[in-house]
């Protein structure tokens, strides 16, 4: 997996690699805080960012689809929102997008957080890989048990 995080600063990527053997799985991450990065980095379209912003569900599975590419992982996961003080754009403190992309999926979570900056990023964190862990479990109940010989 791979992750390409703006309001959360690197922070899922320390979440995945606190984990033992996390090295098996996680290729590595971007923190895309800069509206521009987005664009030029993980290719997250320059007309929607203008248009949008950078708090948009679509710019979050951009985000995540972009690190999935350039890092050729499985999985990409993102983060985008306004952790605050301040709203962002025009957006409020706490609306934040959470993605993952992967094979022959897409899913972007909208979340209205609410709490101080550091509590705001934190539960961005866990959404994002509680996300991860439903995709992940959804995957495992559809592929057919092994054959025992």
């Amino acid at each position: 997996m791979a992750v390409a995080e703006s309001l959360t600063g690197g922070m899922v990527a320390a979440a995945l690699v606190d984990v033992a053997g996390a090295s098996l799985v996680v290729r590595g991450g971007v923190v895309a805080y800069a509206t521009d990065v987005k664009a030029q980095l993980l290719g997250v379209d320059e007309v929607l960012l203008t248009r949008v912003g950078s708090v948009d569900a679509e710019v979050a599975e951009q985000m995540a689809g972009g690190v999935r590419s350039i890092m050729g992982a499985t999985y990409g996961l993102s983060t985008t929102g306004v952790a605050g003080p301040d709203p962002v754009d025009g957006k409020p403190v706490g609306m934040v997008y959470v993605a993952v992309v992967g094979p022959g999926i897409s899913r972007v979570k909208a979340l209205g957080l609410s709490g101080d900056r550091a509590g705001i990023r934190a539960q961005s964190v866990q959404a994002v890989l509680a996300l991860l862990a439903e995709e992940l479990d959804a995957r495992a109940r559809e592929e057919p048990p092994g054959l025992e010989g």
